[in-house]
């Protein structure tokens, strides 16, 4: 990965359980029976999002994709209206990543905020499409929160990857 501006030590290597169980995590979040309610974050397209910028080489286009899926049959959605818009987003981070990581937290949620905002315009159109029916104008509060949540969700994400290697208080580094 590549060291972002200001950060004063070198990021492990995220364990593959990690990654794993924090993208079945998400998908268990917007599994929560809250209703038909438009406002709520899309957690499973905010943890594709994080894991495709900061380790690409583990979630991709095939991750996206399978976690589309999964999305679609959970809510009985058209099969692989998720799954096409997780793919996009993803691909957009992936292009975008090499500079999104210079930035800071909060710039780079107000970067991501419109990919949060074309993913949520796209589901809506194949909604519309679909079923024609409209989900109403608190779709618009999802990408908002996806953006405030982001540097929350990034903290708790990378924190188990600062820790250092060996506990020693000998060690200078």
């Amino acid at each position: 990965m590549i060291m972002p501006r200001g950060q004063e030590q070198l990021l492990l290597p995220v364990s593959g359980w990690f990654l794993w169980g924090s993208l079945l995590t998400a998908l268990v979040l917007n599994m929560l029976p809250v209703g038909p309610v438009a406002w709520l974050p899309d957690w499973v397209a905010l943890f594709l999002a994080f894991w495709a910028m900061h380790q690409p080489q583990k979630v991709g286009l095939g991750v996206a994709m399978i976690f589309g899926l999964l999305v679609d049959v959970q809510q009985a959605t058209l099969l692989g209206q998720h799954a096409l818009v997780y793919c996009c987003l993803v691909l957009a981070v992936l292009l975008l990543r090499r500079r999104l990581v210079w930035y800071s937290l909060v710039s780079q949620a107000t970067q991501l905020l419109p990919l949060f905002a074309l993913a949520h315009v796209f589901l809506m159109l194949m909604q519309l499409l679909g079923d024609a029916t409209f989900p109403g104008y608190t779709l618009i509060l999802a990408p908002l929160l996806e953006a405030v949540v982001w540097p929350i969700i990034s903290i708790l994400l990378l924190a188990p990857q600062r820790r250092t290697p060996e506990r020693d208080v000998t060690r200078p580094l």
